[in-house]
């Protein structure tokens, strides 16, 4: 096609529109993209028979390269005079190759939406004055919220030094968790545990106490056909080392990591047995012979841990709560009630701390489904 390109000035149902098609894209590679954030580029152009899609990115796997040059490249000489949608302000600092902004510049890019803003000191900012002082018109925040919440895990590391942490439970229409010494209960359906499975695939690592662990003797991992390699790295809290070298998840820590708390003190016979199966170790300060969990949380984050799904029992979850830890609130809720032989739950969705506020709804199945996620 020839003619004039899109004009310096999209309309706000178009921009929302491409925007929302960017935001979808970013979900790709969630939790696969190392210490970077999962973020998507469009570049789109208007030839005067429409605006149409001419190039696509996202962070590659492991972090590099980023969403910008990627859908630049598919585009070619068609991005000169077009728009590219941004789900993150596009980097402005060199590295070992140019910043995004001068690559959007280079390839001739007359306008760019962007969603979220960027915390990282080196970005915050200047990636859109880099743009705006090459001469291109830059739109900020269509969406920001929606691009945001996927990638709260980067967002919260890069401000509070630490992961965005995800506390899921399966509750009983009655408020209860699991019956105690009855192992797994099977409190929501086959719908709803493919839900938790596809969570798994998008975070960092998932995390459960020891008593879980020993009780219900899971792999937790990511069993979707096709998505078994999405697997997250599994953390068991476990201050005395008390996992079993023949457990599941012990078996299983040469295919999937396996990483445990481990104080000073421990047994060191229990420490080889377990790194004799392939188990990591982290190193962890206790308080009150507990596992302190803002420091391991820190630590997390200095690993490259951007998102922490807590699937842990009832302890697990009120001890993360108490330390005010939480940022997002994700509670499946089966159709049965257990009764009062029943594990109560620390929090259900007639007590949800004054922090959060009901992001959405839904309904798997018989199971139904509330999220809540913190407000900042």
């Amino acid at each position: 096609m020839t003619g004039g390109t899109m004009p310096p000035r999209g309309d706000q149902g178009s921009d929302r529109r491409f925007m929302a098609a960017a935001v979808r894209l970013s979900r790709h590679h969630l939790g696969r993209t190392g210490t970077n954030p999962s973020v998507a580029t469009i570049i789109v152009r208007d030839d005067g028979y429409g605006p149409y899609i001419v190039g696509r990115g996202v962070t590659a796997l492991g972090g590099r390269p980023h969403a910008e040059p990627q859908a630049l490249a598919e585009a070619g000489e068609l991005a000169r005079g077009a728009t590219a949608y941004v789900t993150l302000e596009p980097c402005a600092h060199h590295g070992r190759t140019p910043p995004c902004a001068q690559a959007l510049i280079s390839a001739g890019i007359t306008r760019v939406v962007g969603a979220a803003s960027d915390p990282d000191p080196r970005v915050s900012g200047k990636g859109y004055a880099m743009l705006r002082a090459a001469g291109i018109e830059v739109k900020e925040g269509v969406l920001a919220d929606a691009a945001a919440d996927l990638m709260r895990g980067y967002l919260i590391r890069s401000t509070n030094m630490r992961p965005e942490v995800i506390l899921k439970l399966a509750l009983s229409r009655d408020s209860r968790i699991g019956i105690p010494g009855a192992g797994q209960v099977r409190i929501t359906g086959e719908i709803a545990r493919r839900q938790v499975h596809l969570m798994r695939a998008e975070a960092d690592a998932i995390l459960v106490g020891i008593g879980t662990a020993i009780a219900d003797d899971p792999f937790l991992t990511c069993r979707l056909p096709g998505l078994e390699g999405r697997s997250p790295a599994r953390i068991v809290l476990d201050r005395h080392l008390r996992l079993p070298p023949d457990s599941n998840l012990a078996r299983s820590a040469r295919e999937v990591p396996v990483l445990v708390t481990a104080a000073e003190d421990v047994d060191e016979a229990r420490r080889a047995s377990l790194a004799d199966a392939g188990v990591d170790f982290l190193a962890v300060e206790t308080l009150d012979d507990h596992v302190a969990l803002p420091e391991l949380t820190e630590d997390l984050a200095a690993r490259g841990f951007s998102s922490l799904l807590v699937e842990g029992g009832a302890y697990t979850a009120k001890a993360f709560l108490d330390e005010d830890l939480v940022d997002r609130l994700c509670l499946f809720i089966g159709p049965n009630d257990i009764g009062a032989r029943g594990i109560a739950s620390p929090v259900d969705p007639d007590h949800i701390p004054p922090a959060f506020r009901k992001r959405g709804e839904g309904r798997f199945g018989d199971d139904v489904y509330f999220e809540y996620v913190r407000e900042n």
